[in-house]
This record gives structure tokens, sequence and C-alpha cells, in this order.
């Protein structure tokens, strides 16, 4: 039980890590705030882009992860980055990475995880 509690404590100091890295590119257009929004009691974790663009109002969620069971569940990425290679670049293993903006059909197709 301990080794789980320790890999989900793992998992949240890399997620945080990496969208902190991600959440520090303010976005080259408009005036725009980048938010990092994280729910650790419930493993929840978002970067959300606010503020205006020429007139109007953007609100965005950019990037949202979750862990759920011990895996990382990337549920959105509209960025540039590759967010599952970044988790496997930081020690993630492929198996505990689930695609959740796929179907459970795609992901059997994929190297990493269904669910």
């Amino acid at each position: 039980m301990d080794s789980l509690i320790d890999k989900v404590t793992q998992y949240r100091q890399i997620v945080e890590q990496l969208l902190l890295s991600y959440a520090s590119s303010k976005p080259a257009y408009g005036d725009i705030e980048v938010e990092t929004i994280f729910d650790i009691q419930q493993c929840r974790y978002q970067i959300v882009h606010l503020g205006w663009q020429h007139k109007r109002w953007v609100h965005h969620c950019v990037v949202h992860l979750d862990i759920r069971k011990n895996k990382i569940w990337i549920l959105n990425n509209s960025t540039e980055h590759d967010v599952a290679a970044d988790l496997v670049d930081l020690g993630v293993p492929k198996g505990d990475i689930v695609l959740g903006f796929h179907p459970p059909f795609m992901r059997e197709m994929s190297d990493y995880a269904v669910g």
C-alpha cells in the first residue's frame, strides 16, 4: 500500500513540475493570463488561459491531467507539447499514461495504457 501512495505522490510532483514548466510561457497573442489549477486532494490539474484577445473574452482549458487509479490521464491537450512523451521523459512508464481524449478502442492501438 505504501508503494501506491508513494507512486501517487511521485506522479503529483511530476505533473505539477511539468505543468508549471508549460505555464511559464505566456501566449504571444492578446492580454492573456496563464493559470495553473492544482486540486491536490482530487488529483486534478489544469492550465487555463484567460483574458482578452482583441474584444473577445478568452477562458480556455489548455491542459487537463488527472491521476486516477495510479495512472496519469491526459484529458485535454491543446498545446504544441507532446504531454505523453514529456511524462515518459520525466520517468512515467507508458503503461501508467492514459490518452483519455481518445476512445478506448483507439487507446488499445497505442503504446500507452487503455485505462
